[in-house]
């Protein structure tokens, strides 16, 4: 099949997704960091939701197996690998919860015929999550609880001879290591060159760094995105300036309309919000074409 989702420029062709299934069902929410608002029935309905929009959109869902295996959070899928045109990128978790996700990756790649290029081991930690494409050639990556500094050099191992450059970015503690705060937490891109951000938590470098490669920056609302532990800023591309978005929160998305994006929502307290993850944590670009 054909592979390589880091150009923005174009529209999301395929994807992989993993329903909630067993493993949420029996989840206890003090173990996973869930909200109040956790509610395993409603979070399948909801996925559901987001699967339909998206494969509206044109792009195939290739469906990961949802087994009773205890893991939670791997309907989060976004964070275990990502993929580049020469293959796919098998990270390591840094949610101790979460180790076993990469291996299910890899083997889910291989069904599906996408070659994998590299994979992290040991203590070198990277989630997806922390990651996203500056350019097709650049891949900005935030250090912080779930990415460290062994990681990134990993990484930069692995996409060296692609010519992939990897720059890094500091993120700050805010609410601790218990909870989940990506790069893609503080800036959500909707296209090849603009993005949503939450300008007071995003690394100074990467604000500096995209201004100067002339990239549109929309401040999302700060009161929606407090109010949401960041979800309101978690938007996922389907075309460029065509995204979805947890419904709830109308600044923000006035904000992106006006901008001349057209924006989607799905109703998403049960699963995003409860769950610390958005549309982009709960799908991982296969293709961009």
């Amino acid at each position: 099949m054909q592979f390589g989702a880091e150009d923005r420029s174009k529209p999301l062709a395929a994807v992989i997704m993993r329903a909630p299934g067993v493993a949420m069902a029996k989840a206890d929410p003090k173990d996973w960091h869930y909200g109040p608002g956790f509610d395993a029935a409603r979070a399948e309905i909801q996925h559901a939701e987001l699967a339909r929009i998206v494969t509206a959109s044109g792009a195939e869902v290739h469906w990961m197996p949802s087994h009773d295996d205890g893991l939670s959070d791997a309907v989060f899928v976004q964070d275990p690998s990502f993929v580049t045109r020469h293959g796919a990128v098998i990270l390591n978790m840094g949610k101790a919860l979460r180790t076993a996700e990469p291996d299910m990756h890899a083997t889910f790649y291989e069904s599906i015929g996408v070659p994998v290029i590299g994979q992290l081991t040991g203590d070198a930690t990277v989630e997806s999550g922390d990651c996203f494409w500056l350019d097709t050639q650049t891949l900005a990556v935030g250090r912080g609880v779930r990415t460290n500094q062994a990681g990134i050099d990993a990484l930069a191992d692995v996409l060296r001879p692609y010519d992939i450059t990897v720059h890094a970015y500091d993120l700050p503690y805010w609410t601790g290591p218990e909870a989940c705060l990506h790069l893609m937490s503080l800036v959500s891109p909707l296209g090849p060159d603009i993005a949503l951000i939450h300008a007071p938590l995003l690394p100074y470098a990467l604000w500096a760094e995209m201004v100067a490669r002339g990239w549109t920056l929309l401040h999302a609302p700060q009161d929606e995105f407090m109010a949401s532990g960041g979800l309101s800023l978690n938007v996922l591309t389907l075309h460029p300036r065509d995204v979805v978005m947890v419904d709830g929160f109308p600044k923000t998305r006035a904000l992106m309309e006006n901008a001349g994006c057209n924006v989607q929502v799905f109703t998403g307290d049960a699963l995003c919000i409860a769950c610390e993850g958005g549309p982009t944590c709960l799908t991982r670009p296969v293709l961009r074409a």
